[in-house]
């Protein structure tokens, strides 16, 4: 299932992005007592109490506002609240409720969705009780906290994941079918190829950039493996991110991407690996999925005799985190190799979730240690003691050793290297986590 998405909203200067910062667990936003800092949606995952979901920050909704920021500002937040399954609502205490309050409340009101009433700056025990005024707006029951002094945020988030939908907090039950997110920049052949694979033309496909807005779910089987497709819209650098529909339309890719098992890559043989390719490979990387690197339009590169090993190269050099992802060159126009995709999908899937026996492993451990011994670090040998896989999707495995700060990266990455050819993990990201004697698992 995809993650809740929780969009931060209220007038400007409220404190929405320290909020936010502060449930993001890291800075993100511009905090700044000027009105209007925070102009674009941003976005971050967070946790609370195992419930994992994205945070929205949003711009300052200035109702009367007709400047042509403040009005771009308040579609943005609005697109924010039309995604979002929960919404806090973000008020001052020491002001009070405002008109620009009352009318945001307004638009909460029809909106029909999930709103928490957060009344920040309630530093001291009398704007606390200033707090009730708040239940004026309708909103429901307001939650005084303090994002500066970190005050009932417990409470505030709380509150959050109690407004989950049930669905968020179950994963789906058919394991037989392999969810498939398509992603890539614009106008390099997602819907086309997603056509191919689904058997219809499910999907608009258009050479203007930008087509296809929303993704798209659609199931199929082939040679008797289910499948459910995603077609996503196209993920623009941010400097060409115009129209606030397309920016809409960025959060559901990303949406895509968490909820599916493999991720296909789509590259443009003719422009070859962008910087954008490289943030959209990167981020279903760094969420652990399975992924095949798709270049389409083979049919219009100019080949030579070693052209797919050369441009084999060239991604791996540009995508140097992905050296484990499958290459497949392919034409959406002539359906050339395209129908290799689902076998080579249900690989990826296989070793994404593939799970190793405790003995086998300390084997394969143990027989690399014997051909490499870790080298010595200011006097002290590293020791590997015991080794076990903690979980799958991506495939994780737990290494004890005596001393964790001398275990050099280089051979943490040959162990991982030996790992992939023991088990064959293609397609697949693995995750090595080092720990000491006495740690618990």
């Amino acid at each position: 299932m995809s993650k809740p998405i929780v969009a931060i909203v209220g007038r400007p200067n409220v404190g929405k992005s320290t909020l936010f910062n502060i449930f993001a667990n890291k800075r993100i936003s511009i905090v700044e007592d000027t009105p209007g800092v925070t102009r674009d949606r941003l976005y971050a995952d967070a946790e609370w109490l195992d419930n994992e979901f994205v945070m929205v920050d949003t711009g300052g909704i200035e109702i009367q506002n007709t400047d042509e920021i403040a009005v771009s500002i308040r579609k943005q937040a609005q697109i924010a609240i039309n995604e979002a399954d929960v919404i806090v609502f973000v008020c001052d205490a020491r002001s009070g409720i405002t008109t620009e309050d009352a009318e945001v409340a307004k638009i909460l009101r029809h909106s029909k969705k999930p709103v928490i009433l957060a009344v920040n700056k309630a530093d001291s025990m009398k704007q606390e009780s200033e707090i009730y005024e708040f239940y004026n707006l309708g909103i429901g029951e307001p939650i005084p906290v303090s994002a500066v002094n970190r005050l009932n945020l417990g409470d505030l988030l709380d509150a959050v994941v109690e407004k989950f939908p049930a669905s968020s907090k179950v994963t789906d039950d058919d394991e037989d079918i392999i969810k498939v997110a398509i992603i890539g920049r614009p106008n390099v052949g997602k819907s086309s190829i997603f056509n191919t694979l689904v058997g219809e033309n499910r999907s608009i496909v258009s050479d203007i950039a930008g087509t296809t807005r929303d993704a798209i779910d659609t199931p199929a089987v082939r040679d008797g493996q289910k499948f459910l497709f995603i077609d996503t819209a196209g993920m623009r650098r941010k400097g060409k991110i115009d129209e606030p529909i397309e920016k809409y339309s960025i959060i559901r890719t990303l949406r895509a991407v968490d909820r599916s098992d493999v991720v296909l890559m789509i590259i443009d043989a003719v422009e070859g690996v962008t910087e954008q390719d490289k943030r959209i490979a990167g981020y279903a990387h760094e969420s652990g999925k399975g992924v095949v690197l798709v270049v389409n339009k083979w049919d219009l590169y100019k080949k030579e005799n070693d052209s797919t090993i050369r441009f084999t190269e060239m991604l791996r050099n540009e995508l140097i985190y992905m050296q484990y992802a499958p290459v497949v060159f392919v034409s959406a126009v002539t359906n050339q190799r395209i129908s290799k995709l689902p076998e080579t999908i249900k690989q990826v899937a296989e070793a994404n979730n593939l799970r190793v026996s405790t003995s086998v492993l300390n084997q394969v451990i143990t027989d690399a240690v014997a051909i490499n011994p870790p080298p010595a670090d200011k006097g002290k040998r590293l020791k590997i003691l015991y080794s076990t896989q903690v979980k799958v999707k991506p495939p994780t495995f737990v290494i004890f050793v005596n001393e964790p700060e001398i275990m050099h990266f280089s051979y943490q990455r040959y162990l991982e290297n030996k790992l992939r050819e023991a088990f064959n993990f293609t397609g697949t990201p693995i995750d090595i986590i080092v720990r000491g004697k006495n740690e618990e698992d």
